[in-house]
C-alpha cells in the first residue's frame, strides 16, 4: 500500500517546507526559521511576556518575534495564556512537547562549543547561562562533592544543588545556599568558562561572591569545555 500525504489543519500556515519525510527535515520545517530556536531557548526555563522575550533577544524585531511565536503555537510547541489578576498579562510558554527539546539544545551546545569560530564575547542571556551549565556539567568532576550554590543573575535567582555527581538547577531564592555568586550572565560565564579570576571581576564590580569561596572554586571546575575542532586552515584553535 502506498503512503499518501495526509492534509493537516496547520499546513496552510507553513510557508516553506523541505517536502522530505525524514523526521529531522520535519523538525527544520517546525523550528528552522531564523530566531525560532532562540525563542524556544528563552522559554525553556518557564513562561515569559512578549516584552521579556524582546529584552533577552535584542536583535529580533517585534514583527519577527510575533511571527515566530505564532509559528511555534501553530506547531503545538508553545502556547500563550493570560495570567490572572493582579498580573493580568499575557505570557508565552512551551508545551510539554516543547520542553522535551532541551536535550536538542544540549547536543547542539556541546557540538558548537568545539567550533573554532565561536565568539564567547557576544551577548549571553540568563537562559543561555543556565542551559549551558546543565549542558557542560561533568558528573565525573562532581563525585564526592555536595553543595548548594545560589546564582543571582540580574533580577533572577536560581539554586544549583550538586550531590555526588548529580546537579539540578531550579529557579528561586533559597535560605540554605552555602555560597552565592551574583552578577550578569556574561561575567559569570567569564569566571566559569573563560578562566577569568573571580577576584579580578570582583575588583571590577562585575560579580559579587559570598559564603564559602572554596565551594565556588570547586563549582567552577564542574563545567569543562570540550577541545576545539580544527580551524579551517587545519590548525587547532
Amino acid at each position: 500500500m502506498s503512503l499518501e500525504k495526509i492534509t493537516h489543519p496547520l499546513e496552510p500556515a507553513r510557508k516553506r517546507s523541505y517536502d522530505d519525510a525524514c523526521a529531522a527535515a520535519h523538525a527544520l520545517d517546525l523550528v528552522g526559521e531564523r530566531w525560532a530556536l532562540l525563542v524556544m531557548r528563552e522559554l525553556m526555563l518557564g513562561p515569559k511576556r512578549f516584552t521579556d522575550l524582546r529584552a533577552t533577544l535584542p536583535g529580533i524585531s517585534a514583527n519577527v518575534l510575533t511571527q515566530r511565536l505564532e509559528g511555534l503555537e501553530a506547531a503545538g510547541i508553545a502556547v500563550r495564556r493570560e495570567l490572572p489578576p493582579p498580573a493580568a498579562s499575557r505570557v508565552y510558554e512551551l508545551t510539554d512537547w516543547g520542553y522535551e527539546a532541551e536535550p536538542i539544545f544540549q547536543a547542539l551546545g556541546r557540538w558548537a562549543a568545539r567550533s573554532p569560530l565561536h565568539d564567547p564575547t557576544l551577548a549571553f542571556s540568563t537562559n543561555s547561562l543556565i542551559l549551558s551549565l546543565r549542558t557542560m556539567f561533568c558528573a565525573e568532576n562532581a563525585k564526592s562533592f555536595s553543595a548548594r550554590i545560589g546564582l543571582r543573575i540580574g533580577f533572577e535567582s536560581f539554586q544549583a544543588v550538586v550531590d555526588n555527581g548529580v546537579m539540578t538547577i531550579t529557579r528561586g531564592r533559597n535560605d540554605d545556599d552555602e555560597a552565592i555568586l551574583q552578577g550578569d550572565a556574561r561575567s559569570i560565564a567569564a569566571v566559569i568558562y573563560g578562566g577569568v579570576p573571580l577576584e579580578a571581576l570582583e575588583a571590577a564590580g562585575a560579580v559579587k561572591a559570598s559564603g564559602d569561596r572554596s565551594i565556588l572554586t570547586r563549582f567552577f571546575s564542574l563545567f569543562p569545555l570540550p577541545p576545539k575542532a580544527l580551524a579551517p586552515d587545519g590548525a587547532a584553535s
